[in-house]
């Protein structure tokens, strides 16, 4: 057995802890860029007492998910005022936005220079700027993620700057940043979590230590999603999202994802849709084809047993099949109000280009086996 298991210098979690962020960012530089949502104002409270520790603060607004021209617009701003370390604040596209920053902020060129894809794929051969990772959404677990996912519009794609030298000095972690969130972010951010904790739970490259992260979170999102989309102040309900989220970052980071991520990435990148709606969508789908094409192809495959206990995880039944599973994907993401794909014009004129850009995509390593053509196609025409 080998494995590697890689992640942010200190993570911080629990009501309040984003109370810590300004000693912390003290210790690391007396200039910060600040990377916030599209309202810098939700963020005013964290600038204020920044600054009162002594750190002086630039602000940028990433007003969604963030292309490469954004994070060029960042790095320039951040060498203009001679920042010496990032904080991220807001949800997983600010934390990329910032991870992506800090990165490129020490390192010479353009970000096409170190994208997968679409660009040259170098490594990062310095150290990124020291930054923080502050989430204020449950789902995409970026803070200890060391990958940042950005747009491309130019190949009409979403793709990622990943290094080991991008994960976070410290991720703090606090609930209660997501108590405000409104429903339906939480539904979509929620189902992102959820995604990646099913993914990885069955991908071609786990291992104990994502095993045991993913086996303690799923439950955990399968109680507390819904009930933290029907009442936002349930601070149990978001504690639990708040984990899974958490834990669903340490997981993909180290177990990878599969095939609801290689669709997610080329369908962002050309449609405006939102990352966790999209995953949601194509979950239960995915999950039902792996399961098809692991039973005819490889019947004796030790991925089948998981969906199998992927099913007691998630509905609590102790005598649940794989079926089960599935079908109670797909009634979350109904009752959740989650949209066809079709809600964002795609539609089946689309299906051979998305599934070409899906295959090549680095996230479909991960599915439990290789998909065939006619497979991607059925995930495809199934979700629309």
């Amino acid at each position: 057995m080998r494995f590697e298991f890689a992640t942010a210098t200190r993570i911080l979690f629990g009501p309040g802890a984003v109370r810590e962020a300004p000693a912390l960012a003290a210790a690391l530089g007396r200039r910060a860029l600040l990377v916030t949502g599209r309202n810098p104002q939700r963020a005013e409270p964290l600038r204020r007492a920044l600054e009162e520790a002594g750190v002086a603060c630039v602000s940028f607004a990433c007003p969604g998910e963030p292309s490469v021209d954004d994070v060029v617009r960042a790095v320039r701003l951040a060498r203009e005022a001679a920042c010496e370390l990032v904080v991220g604040f807001g949800g997983g596209s600010v934390v990329d936005c910032a991870k992506a920053t800090a990165g490129l902020l020490t390192n010479p060129g353009e970000p096409t220079d170190y994208l997968e894809v679409v660009g040259r794929g170098q490594p990062l051969e310095r150290p990124a700027a020291p930054w923080i990772a502050i989430p204020t959404t449950a789902g995409t677990g970026a803070e200890v993620t060391r990958n940042a996912v950005l747009a491309c519009p130019s190949h009409r794609v979403k793709v990622s700057l990943r290094s080991p030298r991008l994960l976070a000095r410290v991720a703090i972690v606090d609930p209660e940043l997501t108590h405000a969130l409104p429903a339906e972010v939480t539904a979509r951010t929620g189902m992102d979590a959820l995604t990646q904790l099913i993914e990885p739970f069955v991908s071609a490259r786990r291992q104990p230590i994502t095993d045991a992260l993913c086996r303690e979170a799923l439950p955990r999102a399968a109680r507390s999603l819904k009930r933290a989309c029907e009442r936002g102040d349930d601070a149990q309900a978001r504690e639990d999202m708040a984990l899974a989220s958490l834990f669903s970052g340490l997981a993909l980071a180290n177990a990878g994802l599969g095939a609801v991520h290689g669709f997610a990435g080329p369908i962002g990148g050309m449609f405006p849709a939102p990352h966790g709606a999209v995953c949601a969508a194509l979950l239960p789908h995915v999950m039902e084809v792996n399961l098809r094409a692991l039973r005819r192809r490889t019947p004796d495959s030790p991925v089948l047993a998981r969906y199998d206990e992927l099913a007691r995880l998630l509905t609590g039944n102790p005598t649940a099949q794989a079926a089960d599973g599935v079908a109670w994907v797909r009634q979350l993401a109904a009752d959740l109000g989650i949209p066809p794909l079709r809600t964002y014009g795609i539609g089946e004129a689309d299906v051979p280009v998305l599934c070409a850009k899906a295959r090549a995509a680095s996230s479909m390593k991960g599915n439990p086996i290789p998909l065939e053509d006619a497979e991607l196609r059925a995930i495809l025409e199934a979700a629309l």
